[in-house]
């Protein structure tokens, strides 16, 4: 079988790509839902597996156990495929996330899932790295917009599919089969990626800067654990959240110390030089930020307030799903034609300013048609950036550091995540037991003493005065929550406007070897071919 281009031949742009090209593709697209699938489907079958597994106390672990293995080791995936090969790296972030997902669909009790789970997040890491870094390895930044709307049609699709799978599977297979789901997509991936995909075999003498990770790891750990535990297991001032601050500060402040000595530095610091690659990572946290918070409390508004059933709640993000993913195939397209850019980052985060601000004037009497126009135009601004800013990161940076921009633009916008729900969520918990017991008195204050999130059997059962306060409640809630996030957005508008067009590396050798913003090149190392 013919060997796949690699990025940069005249072979790979040339209009339409290889079978084999395409086959890897579709094996990359299987993995990147896998990653994006897993928590999602997983969390409508939690009442299930709390049922039979017992440890409701440790329920929020089995998330974030996911989450932190996940975010931990996004950094050294991508560093190690830079170092040793991205075949094998993604390969083996493959097998390992299978495994877990076998063993958590075996796991007895809650203490057993919630390990498996941190062996799952462990291989996750290395999907959503090793999807982006190889597609930067065999598409030129030129051609590699027409493959935007894919991507954004795989991340539309774990969004509204997720649940509804999720609940499909458990109701008629039972919780187990939400793991076991994972295993024959992963073989197919799998085996495509083994037998079609050919890239260069790299031989480093470097050893793995394993001070450096430890530092990183036990940062990051410690920034998604207070934006997890933050004013909800523990108070914001509480001693336990100081003492995490304190530990991650430290830990990563060490790391940017290191990170200047070591021989091999797991996130080499020379990468932000580049003005866009360091606007990027600014541009991918603030839309992490956004669009997981937007994500969270536009289903939770729609069924406390409008009366939307869980299942309906997650078809009505349609209109900003869609939205997201017919402007991510446009910017695509006109990338891929133009080679021009820009334009994109600064419409984007205008559009997503002003959606998240029409989003907080939702009232009680905000019609479904109304908030479903606010939330396309929060995704139209969505599918300005969303896959621009991995474009633009990756063609700012030198071929041998693609592994490492690719994870440090996925880390950026995965702790923007964490940043959004926590903030916007406690923001939202503040506003909602303020207004309760200012609606409601002490019947108020007792409805949402342990959660200010109601599900829809307990807002059933509430007196219809303390329903329309929590109604109110709600709405005066995602008011302050999506105003937070329109004014985050401002920062993504700001940075945009400073990102230089500098030109996308195209097919030939001549655009191959044209200079990228900061010197960057897109010139590979000298490698031995599989």
């Amino acid at each position: 079988m013919a060997e796949t281009p690699q990025a940069g031949t005249g072979e790979t742009g040339a209009g339409k790509q290889p079978r084999s090209v395409r086959v890897v593709l579709l094996a990359l697209m299987i993995a990147m839902m896998l990653a994006m699938l897993d928590n999602m489907i997983i969390g409508t079958a939690m009442p299930t597996i709390v049922g039979e597994l017992g440890g409701l106390e440790h329920l929020s672990w089995v998330v974030t156990a996911y989450t932190l293995a996940t975010a931990a080791s996004t950094p050294l995936w991508g560093k190690l495929g830079d170092m040793y090969g991205r075949k094998g790296s993604f390969m083996t972030s493959i097998v390992i996330f299978l495994a877990g997902s076998a063993l958590s669909g075996m796991a007895q009790d809650m203490g057993q899932l919630i390990g498996f789970r941190a062996v799952q997040g462990l291989g996750a890491g290395g999907l959503m790295v090793g999807v982006m870094a190889i597609i930067g390895d065999l598409i030129p930044p030129r051609e590699r917009g027409k493959y935007q709307g894919m991507m954004a049609g795989v991340m539309a699709l774990a969004m509204i599919g997720g649940p509804l799978v999720g609940g499909t599977i458990t109701d008629h297979w039972g919780w187990r089969w939400s793991f076991y789901i994972n295993l024959p997509l992963g073989a197919i991936a799998l085996v495509a990626v083994s037998a079609v995909l050919h890239l260069p075999r790299k031989r480093s003498q470097a050893r793995i800067d394993y001070l450096g990770a430890a530092l990183l790891t036990i940062g990051i750990t410690a920034v998604v654990l207070v934006t997890t535990w933050g004013g909800t297991e523990y108070a914001w001032t509480s001693a336990r959240i100081m003492e995490l601050i304190g530990i991650g500060v430290a830990a990563l402040v060490g790391f940017v110390f290191w990170q200047t000595r070591a021989a091999e530095p797991i996130v080499p610091l020379h990468i932000f030089r580049s003005r866009n690659f360091t606007l990027m990572s600014v541009i991918g946290f603030i839309v992490g930020f956004v669009m997981f918070g937007a994500t969270l409390f536009l289903p939770l508004y729609q069924q406390s307030v409008q009366g939307a059933s869980a299942t309906n709640s997650g078809l009505l993000l349609l209109p900003m799903l869609g939205a997201m993913l017919v402007t991510s195939m446009v910017a695509g397209r006109v990338t891929t034609n133009t080679g021009r850019y820009k334009i994109f980052p600064v419409l984007g985060g205008a559009l997503m300013t002003v959606g998240l601000f029409l989003l907080s004037t939702m009232d009680t009497d905000t019609t479904r048609f109304t908030s479903g126009l606010y939330m396309a135009v929060v995704g139209l601004g969505m599918g300005c950036l969303m896959q621009i800013t991995m474009l633009v990161a990756q063609n700012s940076v030198e071929m041998k550091d693609m592994g490492v921009a690719s994870s440090s633009t996925t880390l950026f916008r995965t702790l923007g995540s964490s940043f959004g729900v926590a903030i916007m969520g406690a923001l939202f918990n503040h506003r909602v037991q303020d207004v309760m017991a200012e609606r409601a008195g002490a019947l108020g204050s007792k409805v949402t003493e342990s959660s200010a999130q109601l599900d829809a059997a307990s807002l059933a059962k509430l007196p219809e005065a303390a329903r329309e306060a929590y109604q109110h409640a709600v709405s005066s809630g995602t008011h302050g929550a999506f105003l937070l996030g329109a004014a985050v957005a401002v920062l993504a508008l700001v940075a945009s406007v400073f990102v230089k067009e500098v030109p996308l590396k195209g097919a030939g050798p001549q655009a191959a070897d044209a200079p990228g913003d900061g010197g960057a090149t897109a010139k590979a190392p000298v490698t031995e071919a599989v």
